[in-house]
């Protein structure tokens, strides 16, 4: 049996789900240039996202030529593959500005050197504006039949609830684009989730049809977290790779938390380290569960690489803010959105600027203005105990008085009764 050494590590990183046969061969006999498409629907990528740029990113190790193709016109038409109803289609200028805003995120993943396995990124937009409906039924229609089409799961699961023709037609669309990349680009490599099977499959026997040509096929599995949910996505939505949608912070948080499970999952996918690295830190997540190793080593490196070095130093300071001793000085270091970020979801109050100008006894700032305490009563005996923060400095006096003097950012307080409650007061 031939093997590849490609083949063999995006197995080892759980990244191969199916391939077609011959595939090793084609690799080994030259540098292959493989390409994946994505959806132009969104100004930014997410970290759904990362499994096909991390196929791309073990391609051009290997040594082969990746190319992103950015749907500009299968996005005007929406891929049924996963869907349970028809989406809102884009126009020319939100397509064309979406692509822009991904292709610098692709820039951090990928080389788009002039080097002889350069990167490059194309927009299938610029073939098909051209290309007339008579002709494209004509030309490639006719290679193709209803009966293969509609034997594909991504139509099939749709038949009951009905999808429209512009749909139906996506595979159709999306096997176009491998043919015309195969005659103008030697494209020989499709590659995606393996819930795009069919529609890469379509493309490889369009071109059997079309050229008399050979082309491959390779799909990797679909990402799902241990509880069967949906991989990428938070109480908030979907994780994005801008940080304007989703910060720096949240994202490091969001690999820094995920479960054992998921997080030896999803190490070989989406990390670079090399196999000894890798197992090295498995084995420490195994025998000590506390040191979250593998989250820690996930969240560090793909913070530094979807965003830098200096937004995971951050990122690390804000959340030793949360759980250290002596913060104030840190505390107040941070600039207005990290500390938002941070206290997140924490109950919030307002109080008049006024009252801070001509300065407020805090047992009468934490109860009557802010609600934090029920009584000033209540927030003196806490005080004695020890159990009373601002701005994470331990209050020691029960006359301590609260002027603007103590505002972050010229207009916050933070409040903090016990080791976890807090108060997010806003001062106007």
């Amino acid at each position: 049996m031939t093997t590849n050494a490609l083949i063999e590590e995006l197995s080892w990183r759980n990244l191969l789900h199916d391939k077609t046969p011959g595939l090793e061969e084609q690799l080994n006999k030259e540098m292959t240039i493989g390409y994946v498409g994505f959806d132009p629907t969104a100004d930014s990528l997410h970290i759904g996202n990362l499994v096909p740029i991390m196929l791309l990113v073990h391609l051009q190790r290997a040594g082969h030529k990746p190319i992103a193709l950015v749907g500009g016109a299968t996005g005007m038409v929406g891929d049924p593959s996963g869907k349970t109803q028809e989406r809102q289609l884009l126009s020319v200028d939100d397509i064309n500005y979406n692509l822009e805003c991904q292709k610098e995120q692709l820039k951090k993943f990928l080389d788009f050197s002039d080097k002889p396995n350069g990167a490059e990124l194309v927009n299938n937009y610029d073939w098909f504006k051209d290309l007339g409906f008579l002709n494209f039924i004509r030309d490639v229609g006719k290679h193709i039949s209803v009966n293969y089409m509609m034997a594909k799961d991504s139509v099939k699961n749709r038949l009951e609830t009905g999808m429209s023709f512009t749909e139906f037609s996506y595979q159709l669309i999306q096997g176009y684009d491998f043919v015309h990349l195969f005659r103008e680009k030697g494209v020989r490599l499709q590659m995606g989730g393996s819930d795009q099977w069919g529609n890469i499959t379509t493309g490889t026997e369009l071109i059997r049809r079309m050229t008399s040509g050979d082309a491959f096929a390779l799909t990797a599995p679909l990402v799902k977290k241990a509880d069967g949910t949906k991989f990428g996505k938070s109480e908030g939505g979907n994780i994005w790779l801008d940080r304007v949608k989703t910060s720096p912070y949240k994202f490091y948080q969001f690999w820094l938390n995920v479960s054992d499970e998921d997080a030896l999952n999803w190490f070989r996918i989406f990390s670079l380290k090399n196999h000894e690295e890798i197992i090295a830190t498995e084995n420490e997540l195994k025998a000590a569960p506390h040191t979250r190793a593998v989250q820690h080593a996930l969240a560090e490196e793909l913070t530094i690489r979807v965003h830098s070095q200096e937004d995971l130093d951050r990122s690390k300071e804000a959340s030793a803010v949360l759980f250290g001793k002596n913060t104030s000085e840190q505390l107040k270091q941070l600039d207005e959105d990290l500390l938002l970020d941070l206290f997140e979801g924490v109950p919030q109050a307002t109080l008049s600027k006024s009252l801070l100008e001509a300065g407020c006894p805090i047992a009468e700032l934490l109860s009557d203005h802010s609600g934090f305490f029920p009584s000033r009563g209540e927030t003196r005996k806490m005080i004695k105990g020890g159990g009373v923060s601002l701005n994470k400095a331990k209050v020691e006096q029960e006359e301590q008085v609260v002027n603007t003097a103590d505002l972050l950012q010229g207009k916050y307080l933070l409040a903090q009764k016990g080791k976890k409650e807090y108060c997010l007061i806003i001062v106007k």
